[in-house]
């Protein structure tokens, strides 16, 4: 990965099923999970993100802000979120096509798409964890989060 423990996040804007969300809107207020996924609307990623809802007094006692993040649309983006009942905003790095997944190092050029990696930032915007899964087709475990979330 191109981004590693004790760097500052990279910043950026992206649309979101919640509105336009720039990552250094959260400096200096909370932590960030910045969670990539693959796609939408497929089976590992939604078993993800409804782990992460159903989970969810985790990050709101750490005072963590979940970003979830892939390179679809925010029209289908928005509807998948609305269908699982989301209340964390999902972005939308679609175009430029991947370009914050391909700036965090974890954009798969083959599949065109986010490889399946999170980065735990504090609230200075510095990283304090990264995690990923060897392939698209494995899940993240709420253990991991949680060892994570310890480093706040």
């Amino acid at each position: 990965m191109t981004v590693a423990v004790g760097q500052e996040a990279p910043d950026f804007t992206l649309r979101s099923t919640q509105g336009e969300i720039t990552l250094s809107q959260f400096r200096g207020e909370k932590a960030v999970a910045l969670v990539f996924y693959p796609f939408s609307f497929t089976s590992v990623c939604e078993g993800e993100l409804c782990a992460l809802r159903d989970d969810f007094s985790m990050f709101e006692a750490s005072d963590v802000q979940v970003l979830a993040v892939s390179c679809d649309t925010a029209p289908a983006q928005k509807l998948w979120s609305e269908q699982n009942g989301w209340t964390f905003p999902v972005l939308s790095d679609f175009w430029p096509h991947g370009a914050v997944a391909q700036t965090y190092g974890i954009f798969n050029d083959t599949r065109g798409c986010a490889n399946r990696a999170t980065f735990l930032i504090d609230p200075s915007g510095k990283i304090v964890d990264v995690f990923d899964t060897p392939d698209l087709g494995t899940a993240r475990t709420m253990d991991r989060y949680k060892e994570a979330l310890a480093k706040l």
